[in-house]
Formats: C-alpha cells, structure tokens, sequence
C-alpha cells in the first residue's frame, strides 16, 4: 500500500509533464474489485472510484485522470452493458475529477457539491468548462437509481471545503472520498478549505450513516469495514489531543514537526516514511490547522 501511495503522488508531479504522464498511464491497470450486491470498486492511479450497476445506468463516483478515460469505461464494461449515466465528485482533486470532461462529454451527468464547481472552474484546468458539474447541492442530495436510495451528504471543511460521502443503503455501501485514507495518514488540504476538526467530524458522520456490516470504498487504501473507520477516526482525535496539548505546552511548529512521540502510536516515521502524508507532514498540518483556532 505505501508503494501505491507513493507512485500516485510521484505521478501528479510527473503529470506537469504530458509525456511522462502519457508513459505512467500506459502501464496502469484498472482493477474491478466487487464490493456488494451490483457495487464495485475500481483501483487505478488515483482515488478510488464507486460503481453501481443496473437497469438506470452505471452511476460512477469519481473518475481518476482523462488519460485514464478509456482503460476505466472498458473496465465498467466487463460488469455493465448499460451507458454511464451519472457521475458524482467527491471533491475536486484532479486525481478523482480528471476524466469528468470525458465522461460528460460521452453523456453523464456530473454532480457535485457546489465549491467543487467553484474550485475547477477557478483552476482554470477546463476553459471551456466541459468537466464543470451541471449538478451542484449545498448539504445533502438523495437520489433513487439501481434499487438504491443513494444518500449524497456534503461534509464541512474536512479533507476539503467540498467533500462529499456516498452512501448506497440497500447495497450497504459507503464511498468516503479522502475524508478517509485507510491504512495511511490523512492529506487534509489546508489550501483548500480542510481543516482537522471537520475531517474528524467527517468521519463522525460517515460512522453513524453505516453498521457492522457496511463495505466502506475509502479515497485511497482497501476496501475496509466499520471497525478500521473507527481505527482512523481514533487515530485523528488522538493525534489532534497530542498535538493540541504540544501547542498549550508552548512547542513551536518546528518542535511539533520534529516530535515522533505526537504520531507514533499509529506509524512511526520510518513506517510513514512513504507515505504521500509521512510523519513530520501530518504533525505539520495538525499545528497548522489546530493554530488557527488557538488564541496566542
């Protein structure tokens, strides 16, 4: 798992490149992994994507890079014959937004929750505004396709200020976006509206949607279950108490940084060290986050 975060990562650097990029996606295979019931999920380069099968039409959650296009709506055709009908954002990274030009030009509808919309059209990435969702909401969405009674439910600043879960309730399915990385640190994207306080709320959320015996497809990592969302969950409330007293103990940014014993408990820095977020990363981004709301 470190190995594939790492090589995700090492290709949104390589990717300012269009013949590196062009290279690393030749090699990426598209792997379709059964979930429950007509759910799927598929592992490529990038965040995870959802699927669901039926008689409505295949409903995809997130979509990898542009390049990626053809090689994922081959996979989707190995377990449907119907039309990609609906896609849906989790937020607007490129590496879960990157084919939406694609697939709403094949005719999908793209849906997403309204800041993802402002963000990918503030990037600039798409100037004639073809991946841009046509579909935005504000707090929660319900949609009725395939026998599911799809929950869509926006979740404050937490990886992002545009987040959404995914849950398929008939199917017992939950589709986290990066709100959780399992089996790694979370990335919580300070620039872009997350914050640690949401992200711990986001987990909170998507906990209390589900029981013992949902699939969860997290943003990256494998397929998990209702007890490693709780191990994250514990993970970022321990971590976020460790350095929140490091911050009232009067410790600087650099000796939080530098300070193993904060994150350890769940990866030392040797084991993290591959990770996109290793240690001294995500004690960074915990100062910076729980300091913004700590009076000097």
């Amino acid at each position: 798992m470190k190995t594939t975060i790492k090589a995700l990562f090492s290709f949104l650097i390589l990717s300012t490149s269009s013949l590196f990029a062009f290279q690393d996606m030749q090699d990426v295979t598209i792997e379709v992994i059964p979930v429950n019931d007509n759910v799927y999920m598929l592992k490529g380069a990038g965040g995870n994507i959802g699927v669901l099968t039926g008689n409505d039409g295949v409903f995809m959650i997130d979509d990898q890079f542009a390049l990626l296009t053809e090689k994922i709506k081959n996979a989707i055709g190995t377990i449907s014959n119907e039309p990609i009908r609906f896609l849906v954002n989790t937020h607007h990274h490129g590496d879960h937004t990157g084919g939406n030009t694609n697939f709403k030009n094949d005719g999908a509808l793209v849906m997403a929750h309204e800041n993802v919309r402002k963000r990918l059209n503030k990037e600039g990435t798409d100037p004639e505004n073809n991946g841009l969702p046509i579909l935005t909401f504000n707090d929660m969405m319900n949609l009725h396709i395939n026998n599911n009674d799809i929950v869509i439910a926006h979740v404050h600043n937490a990886h992002t200020d545009g987040d959404a879960l995914i849950y398929f309730p008939q199917s017992n399915v939950l589709h986290t976006g990066d709100t959780f990385f399992n089996g790694m640190f979370p990335y919580i994207d300070l620039e872009s509206g997350g914050s640690v306080d949401g992200d711990i709320k986001a987990a909170e959320t998507g906990i209390s949607l589900i029981n013992d015996n949902t699939k969860i497809i997290p943003g990256h990592g494998a397929i998990a279950k209702r007890s490693d969302y709780k191990a994250y969950l514990n993970m970022l409330k321990t971590i976020r108490e460790n350095v929140q007293k490091a911050i009232e103990d009067g410790a600087t940014e650099d000796e939080i940084i530098k300070n193993e014993e904060l994150t350890s408990e769940f990866f030392t820095d040797q084991e993290a060290s591959e990770f996109f977020i290793n240690g001294p990363k995500i004690r960074g981004t915990f100062y910076k986050s729980l300091k913004k709301q700590t009076p000097d």
